[in-house]
């Protein structure tokens, strides 16, 4: 007589219900968990959490950062093997949040009263863009943002702004200050001979017109250069 060797249910391995990323959300708290747990709890849906952290740990090695996962779109998120469709528009929506989330600050009357400020405000949004991005904040007399201005988008290597693009809009505003801000999408905050002339010339530009024109502040990854701080606002 042979013996049975089928494994009845209640025999087989139990699944460690407490280690799955949704329940030690609940238990730890969603900052205890990895980057790879957190993606599994929005790909679930509430089922199969084990495939669904498989599955976050394949889309986490195809783009290698979440930056780049973040700024792909529906389809290109879906062409990671597995991943379907309504788990690629979860991602999207769960990113759109967060970003909308860290660019709160950014909304008119937060106070500067340094370049650090600002680089708070929008390093979140900042450091994830892949091209180049120039804005210009709108600045009161008591150093209040009143406005934002988003004035350009380039390259890899660069993004094309005038200052006649920049001052347009403040002289109709009648702004009394300004603040530039742009990107650099290698990571270097360092300024460029470029970042150099055209500071010198909205500083000449300003001066004119009678806007007080206090920074120019460069965002990479994790840094910020003002180039007030280094001495480089002269006309």
């Amino acid at each position: 007589m042979k013996t049975n060797d089928t494994i009845m249910p209640s025999d087989r391995p139990a699944i460690d219900v407490e280690g799955l990323p949704r329940e030690r959300l609940e238990k730890v708290g969603a900052a205890a968990l990895t980057d790879a747990e957190l993606l599994a709890v929005i790909l679930s849906g509430g089922s199969d959490e084990q495939k669904a952290l498989e599955q976050a740990r394949l889309l986490l090695d195809s783009f290698s950062i979440l930056q780049r996962m973040g700024n792909a779109t529906v389809s290109e998120i879906q062409y990671v093997s597995g991943i379907r469709k309504e788990q690629a528009i979860a991602i999207k929506a769960a990113f759109e949040l967060g970003k909308r989330m860290a660019e709160y600050k950014r909304h008119p009357g937060t106070c500067i009263q340094s370049a650090k400020d600002v680089a708070d405000m929008l390093m979140p949004e900042f450091r994830t863009y892949e091209t180049e991005r120039l804005i210009c904040l709108e600045m009161s007399t008591k150093n209040e943002v009143l406005a934002r201005h988003d004035i350009s988008m380039g390259g890899l290597d660069g993004t094309s702004a005038h200052p006649r693009d920049i001052f347009c809009t403040l002289v109709r505003n009648r702004a009394s200050a300004m603040i530039i801000v742009h990107n650099h999408p290698s990571g270097n905050a360092q300024p460029s001979q470029a970042d150099i002339q055209i500071s010198q010339k909205l500083c000449k530009g300003a001066e004119l017109l009678g806007i007080r024109f206090l920074d120019h502040i460069i965002i990479g990854d994790g840094s910020f250069v003002s180039l007030k701080d280094q001495g480089l606002l002269k006309g």
